[in-house]
């Protein structure tokens, strides 16, 4: 292992199609605040995050300094498949946060259901990035592999 002197992770970068719709959707719905918002002049450095926690998401309007158009449409496209990964959330009462979340309007992608390592259920942001949310139980990473292993056919 190299000494690359690397100590977390600071920022993973969401794309959005509408920053103002992205900051409403993660200030309102999913408790976040607001940790930079900073005009740039070329883009808008639009930054929240957990309450106490260091780890940012940038909410990354799509297109800017690093796409041209054609690029720009095809990750629009990409982003409203929920094709370009997600975000893994933690709950202290996933049934709580899923119930909060249907009666706001959220999109929901798959109700609560119970797993070897938890209970998890899915949304999508506005502009279609999937999001799962869980609440983990105590099982150990065996627990969760013997369990698996013992539901295969």
């Amino acid at each position: 292992m190299t000494d690359n002197h690397i100590s977390s992770l600071h920022i993973r970068s969401v794309p959005v199609l509408d920053q103002d719709e992205a900051l409403d959707f993660y200030t309102t719905h999913l408790g976040f605040e607001v940790r930079d918002d900073i005009d740039m002049g070329f883009m808008r450095w639009l930054t929240v995050g957990v309450p106490g926690q260091d780890t940012s998401i940038l909410l990354e309007l799509v297109g800017g300094p690093q796409h041209d158009d054609d690029t720009a449409a095809q990750v629009r496209e990409l982003v409203t498949k929920g094709a370009l990964g997600g975000l893994f959330l933690i709950s202290t009462d996933v049934h709580a946060t899923y119930a909060a979340l249907r009666d706001a309007g959220v999109e929901i992608t798959q109700e609560p259901v119970t797993q070897p390592y938890g209970t998890d259920f899915g949304i999508r942001d506005p502009f279609g990035n999937q999001i799962r949310i869980n609440q983990f139980n105590t099982a150990s990473p065996d627990e969760i592999q013997d369990a698996y292993e013992g539901s295969a056919p």
